[in-house]
């Protein structure tokens, strides 16, 4: 069967104005599409497509519908065979061949679960008594009412319990609001509590209009040790590569502009948004993918890459830029004045300046000449053939021949290298890349996972460079100070930063960006990851709470007030009774996993 919001997936996707035309000749009158009737027999066109609709009517003969229903209109089919057809023609895979309710899909508890979160992190952003702080916040950065309520944003106040109470009322599974990404467990004791706590909710959207999940933006001024945006977790229901924020409401509008603007993340989106860019969508908290890009590529050929203007931003501009031609798109490169990001611009300098910045937007090959330009690359035989190093992954990139040709010949031109030379270039660099192999290898015994050695930070920090997730979470439970090694202290700061840093910073201290080359460039794969990772994040805890310990035995010994020295043993006593939950004995939890039982580390 068709799950419902398969159906509707296939609906958002679909262009209606695509498969009505293989029937008519449309011609494109403003904001929509005319024709005469395919379904009646006029001499003036009546027969009108609004694709920001999804939606068709012929004021002659009065026919009305969408996709499905001109497709079952034309062709006799019926629905199911309707649903098919079109998303045949959209690239969705379909899972059954026949409709079926919403509550025989599996995932439906997942989606009524976020459905509810959204609608009371909404109700505690426009209630007074709990959504101040979220209100004023909004205020302040240009947020009105109506563009907060298009985008359904929402409040989570700073408390751990109030979404699971608000929850319980209603009798809403906890162990599927942990799965969903809503709550998240404490490892001492595996007791819920929200994940979302004084931050500024962002419900992302499938193209079906129905909540994914999550992402949240801190507002509190003093929380610097928290993670500026938190994001749900993946999920059976969300995969932030193979979705972009926004999208489900800007696909419309890219197609009518003819083009999309890449923006960082979700308060650019919003803001452009609330400033009358209406094509405008983000990566979810990671580079682009080429999922993503292929998203882009049903709506638009055309793409605006508009970063923050520091290095990072630009870094992630041309990574972004290469992705996009790999699936045939034309990216081009919006430059901001230095400082500047998208929301603070328009925020400053209103639309029309940063229209003027769309307007002078240059082709990614050409912005990477520029700014080889600026840098002098081109003065010196040793600085040239830099240059062409750093321009040869753009050319492999451009999956479009034509455009691949032209970037060839204009790299030629300003490098002064000979076209031939380059395209021999690119078919080395093409030859070296791994083929899969057809034949079956013979089995050769691979190393066995290690059981990492110990060192708590390094093995943190080892973890959080290999998967995103553990960046996310080592941010919820550790704060930058708890890292007593300044080197690993920089590089967990800069990777809180930046999730997906893969070089260290220019600006990194030269101990610590060796010792970030050293963990990136380590090949070796850990076991039991998740387990590593608790155990390294209760260790580096427990030397923090003994460090505090020791102080606070300190502070005893030289209060001469009573009452200070009482408020201090009590204090101490907690964190004692902490430092006991966190580690009953000395022994890493990992070793005494495996020393229970020698046969996992054979077997892992």
């Amino acid at each position: 069967m068709i799950p419902d919001d398969q159906v509707e997936e296939v609906r958002a996707r679909a262009d209606i104005v695509d498969i009505v035309g293989e029937f008519v000749s449309l011609k494109k009158v403003g904001r929509q599409y005319k024709a005469n009737c395919p379904f009646h027999e006029e001499r003036t066109p009546s027969f009108y497509v609004t694709p920001e609709k999804g939606f068709y009517k012929c004021f002659g003969c009065g026919k009305s519908g969408d996709v499905f229903s001109f497709v079952m209109e034309k062709l006799g089919l019926d629905f199911v065979e309707a649903v098919r057809h079109v998303a045949a023609r959209a690239g969705v895979e379909l899972r059954e061949v026949t409709r079926q309710r919403d509550e025989d899909d599996p995932n439906a508890p997942l989606y009524e679960l976020n459905g509810f979160a959204q609608s009371w992190f909404r109700q505690c952003l426009t209630e007074a008594a709990t959504g101040g702080k979220g209100q004023a916040y909004l205020r302040n950065r240009g947020i009105d009412a109506k563009t907060a309520e298009r985008f359904g944003l929402g409040w989570a106040p700073d408390e751990w319990h109030s979404l699971r109470a608000a929850a319980a009322k209603h009798g809403l599974d906890e162990d599927l609001m942990v799965e969903v990404g809503l709550l998240a467990r404490r490892e001492r004791d595996n007791e819920p509590y929200d994940r979302f706590r004084g931050r500024i909710v962002f419900p992302i959207e499938a193209l079906s209009g129905k909540v994914i999940a999550f992402g949240g933006r801190i507002v509190a001024e003093d929380a610097r040790d928290a993670p500026k945006y938190l994001n749900s977790p993946e999920t059976p229901i969300y995969h932030k590569g193979r979705n972009l924020y926004g999208l489900s409401w800007a696909r419309h509008a890219i197609r009518r502009e003819e083009s999309a603007v890449l923006v960082e993340g979700y308060m650019d989106v919003v803001s452009l948004a609330a400033h009358g860019f209406e094509n405008v969508v983000a990566p979810l908290g990671t580079a682009l993918t080429p999922e993503q890009a292929k998203l882009l590529a049903r709506y638009t050929e055309r793409v605006f890459l508009l970063f923050d203007s520091d290095s990072a931003g630009l870094k992630a501009t041309f990574r972004a830029g290469d992705t996009l031609l790999e699936e045939g798109l034309h990216p081009a490169v919006v430059t901001l004045p230095v400082g500047e990001d998208p929301d603070t611009l328009v925020r400053r300098q209103g639309a029309e300046a940063l229209r003027g910045y769309l307007d002078d937007a240059v082709d990614v090959l050409d912005r990477k000449l520029q700014i080889l330009e600026q840098r002098d690359f081109f003065t010196s035989i040793e600085r040239t053939r830099q240059a062409v190093d750093r321009l040869l992954p753009t050319l492999r990139a451009a999956a479009d021949p034509t455009l691949r040709d032209i970037y060839v010949a204009k790299v030629a031109d300003r490098t002064g290298v000979r076209r031939e030379t380059l395209e021999a270039e690119l078919r080395r660099a093409s030859a070296a890349t791994p083929r899969p192999r057809v034949d079956v290898p013979r089995p050769e015994p691979s190393p066995a996972p290690r059981v990492p050695r110990m060192g708590a930070e390094r093995e943190l920090l080892l973890l959080m460079t290999k998967s995103r997730d553990f960046v996310e979470h080592a941010g919820e439970r550790l704060a930058p100070e708890d890292l007593v090694d300044s080197a690993y202290r920089a590089i967990f700061q800069a990777l809180l930063a930046d999730p997906d840093l893969r070089s260290p910073p220019s600006s990194m201290d030269p101990v610590a960006a060796e010792r970030l080359r050293e963990i990136l460039e380590d090949p070796e794969d850990i076991a039991h990851a998740s387990r590593v990772f608790d155990d390294a994040v209760a260790r580096i805890r427990v030397a923090t709470l003994d460090r505090r310990l020791a102080e606070l035995s300190r502070q005893i010994g030289g209060a001469e007030d009573e009452a200070e020295k009482l408020t201090l043993t009590e204090k101490k006593a907690r964190l004692s009774r902490e430092r006991r939950e966190l580690a009953p004995d000395d022994w890493s939890t990992t070793a005494r996993w495996l020393r229970a039982d020698p046969n996992k580390q054979r077997n892992r």
